[in-house]
C-alpha cells in the first residue's frame, strides 16, 4: 500500500524506536521527566519563545490557547480553511465559548488589511474580538507557506488593536525547510505558537505549544484540568527529540516528491492541478472533468495499493511524508493514470 493519505500515516524509524525504548523517563506531571524536559527546552529554543509545554496533539495545543486566551463570548479571527473551523469538532465553541470569525483569505492567507476590517470596536453589542490566529502551512489550502513579511504584517496590526496572535504550527518545519526562513523567525511575531510531532517529523505522538513563561504555567491548569497531563512520557518525548535532530531537513524530499506527483497528475486527461500552488509537501487535483464519479475513483485507487484523502465533492489531496519513496510516487502517478481510462 502506498499511502498518501497524510503525513499523520508515518510510522515510527527503527532508530527513533530505539530512542523510545532507551529513553530516561520520570514523573512528568512533577517536571522529573529528563527526556521531555528536554524536548520542551529544545523546542522552546528553536522557536524563540521563553518556555514550552509538551501536549498529547496539536488539536489540544490549539484549544488550550483560546482556552487561556480568551474568555467566553471573545471573538477568534482565522482563515476560512483553518483546521480549528473543520477539524477539531466544535471545540473552540464548545470548551471556550468563543466565536470563530473566518476571513476570506487567498490560499488560506489573509492580510493586515483583512485583520484591521474584522477587528470591531469595542462595545456592549458586540463580541470582543480577542485572537488572531493563522495557520503555517495552510493545509486545506494546499500546503500554503505563510510569507514571514504577511505574517509580521497581520501580527503588528493585531498588537496595535491589543489582540493576541496565535501561530498553529502544525506543518511550521515544512515552511521552515521550503522557505529558509528559521522557525524562530516565523515565531517571533506571534504571542504563542506550536508544532506538531507526528505528521511530517514522524512520531507516533505529540505537540509542543511554546510562548511566555507565564502563558506556559496557564496552559499547565488546562493541560491538567482537560486530561493532557501525563506520566512517564519520555517514551514518547524522545521521539520528537529525535525528529528534531534527525528528521527537519530531510522535510526537503517530501517537498520534492509533492511537486513530481503534481506535474505527473497534470499530464493526465481530466485531471486539474494547480502547480503553483504545491509549495511543501502536498499536491491537490480535482477530477470533476474526468468523467470518473469520485467514491468510486476512490474506491478504485484503494484497491490498486493507492490512499488518497478526499478533501471536496471532486477534490483530492496526496500527501508525502518520509515512508513514501521517489519511486512510490511515480508509481502512485501510474496507478491514478490506470484509473482514468480503466
Amino acid at each position: 500500500m502506498i499511502n498518501l493519505f497524510s503525513d499523520t500515516q508515518t510510522k515510527p524509524t527503527a532508530a527513533m524506536r530505539r530512542a523510545m525504548a532507551e529513553a530516561e523517563v520520570g514523573d512528568e506531571q512533577r517536571g522529573q521527566d529528563p527526556t521531555v524536559n528536554r524536548l520542551c527546552e529544545m523546542s522552546a529554543e528553536l522557536l524563540g519563545k521563553e518556555a514550552a509545554v509538551f501536549l498529547p496533539s496539536g488539536t489540544m495545543c490549539n484549544e488550550i490557547a483560546i482556552l487561556v486566551h480568551c474568555r467566553p463570548g471573545d471573538e477568534v479571527l482565522c482563515d476560512k480553511t483553518s483546521h480549528i473551523i473543520h477539524a477539531e469538532g466544535g471545540g473552540p465553541a464548545a470548551l471556550a465559548g468563543v466565536v470563530m470569525t473566518p476571513l476570506e483569505g487567498t490560499n488560506g492567507v489573509f492580510t493586515a488589511e483583512q485583520t484591521i476590517a474584522a477587528t470591531r470596536e469595542r462595545n456592549r453589542y458586540a463580541p470582543r474580538t480577542r485572537l488572531v490566529e493563522i495557520e503555517q502551512t495552510a493545509n486545506l489550502a494546499g500546503g500554503t507557506i505563510w510569507p514571514l513579511a504577511t505574517i509580521s504584517e497581520v501580527a503588528a496590526a493585531a498588537h496595535e488593536r491589543d489582540l493576541l496572535v496565535h501561530m498553529d504550527g502544525a506543518r511550521l518545519l515544512n515552511a521552515v525547510v521550503a522557505s529558509n526562513v528559521s522557525a524562530a523567525d516565523f515565531a517571533d511575531p506571534c504571542d504563542t505558537v506550536w508544532l506538531d510531532l507526528s505528521k511530517g517529523l514522524g512520531c507516533p505522538v505529540g505537540a509542543v505549544m511554546a510562548g511566555s513563561a507565564d502563558f506556559i504555567e496557564a496552559c499547565w491548569f488546562w493541560k491538567q484540568r482537560i486530561g493532557g497531563a501525563m506520566r512517564q512520557a519520555g517514551i514518547i518525548a524522545a521521539a520528537g527529540v529525535y525528529a528534531l535532530e534527525h528528521h527537519v531537513e530531510r522535510l526537503a524530499e517530501d517537498h520534492a516528491n509533492a511537486k513530481l506527483m503534481a506535474e505527473r497528475l497534470a499530464e493526465l486527461p481530466g485531471i486539474a492541478v494547480d502547480l503553483g500552488s504545491v509549495q511543501t509537501n502536498m499536491a491537490y487535483f480535482d477530477i470533476s472533468e474526468s468523467g470518473h464519479e469520485p467514491l468510486q475513483f476512490q474506491t478504485a485507487l484503494a484497491e490498486r495499493g493507492l490512499q488518497v484523502s478526499r478533501m471536496g465533492p471532486s477534490r483530492f489531496r496526496a500527501v508525502t511524508h518520509l515512508d513514501v519513496s521517489r519511486s512510490e510516487i511515480e508509481t502512485a502517478a501510474a496507478t491514478i493514470a490506470e484509473v482514468l481510462v480503466a
